[in-house]
C-alpha cells in the first residue's frame, strides 16, 4: 500500500514537501515515482527514483527545483519542491513504477519510468498567492 502525505498550499516561490510511505514495496526491491494532475489536464510523470538512489528522472517541468529521494530503512519516498510555481498546482500521487532506461555517454541513465497498478490515494498541493 503506497501512502501519500498530506499536501497543502503554498504561495508561488514557496516550498513544500511530500512524503510516499510504501508498506509492502521495500525501497530496495522497487522504484518509486511521483506523478501528477491537474485540473482538467491529463496525469502527468513528475520524478522517479530506482532502487540505487543515483538512478532519478525529471520531468523537465520541474528539473532543478524538485528533488526526489528515499529513505530505505523507512521504507519511504519524498518529494522536495522548491520555488513552486502555479502550475503546480495539481493532485499528487506515488506509485510503484519501472525504470526505463537509456545509453548515454559511458553509462545506462534513466530518461523514463512508467507505473504498474499500485497507486496512492493522491494528495492536493495548491500553489497560489
Amino acid at each position: 500500500q503506497l501512502t501519500e502525505s498530506a499536501g497543502g498550499l503554498a504561495q508561488p516561490g514557496g516550498s513544500l514537501s511530500l512524503s510516499c510511505a510504501a508498506a509492502g514495496y521495500p525501497l530496495d526491491e522497487y522504484a518509486i515515482g511521483w506523478f501528477r494532475q491537474a485540473p482538467g489536464k491529463e496525469r502527468e510523470r513528475v520524478s522517479c527514483i530506482g532502487t540505487k538512489d543515483a538512478d532519478t528522472y525529471y520531468a523537465d517541468s520541474v528539473k532543478g527545483r524538485f528533488t526526489i529521494s528515499k529513505d530505505n530503512a523507512k521504507n519511504t519516498a519524498y518529494l522536495q519542491m522548491n520555488n513552486l510555481m502555479r502550475e503546480d498546482t495539481a493532485v499528487y500521487y506515488c506509485a510503484a513504477v519501472v525504470i526505463v532506461y537509456a545509453w548515454k555517454d559511458d553509462g545506462y541513465v534513466p530518461v523514463n519510468c512508467s507505473p504498474g497498478d499500485a497507486w496512492g490515494q493522491g494528495t492536493l498541493v495548491t500553489v497560489s498567492s
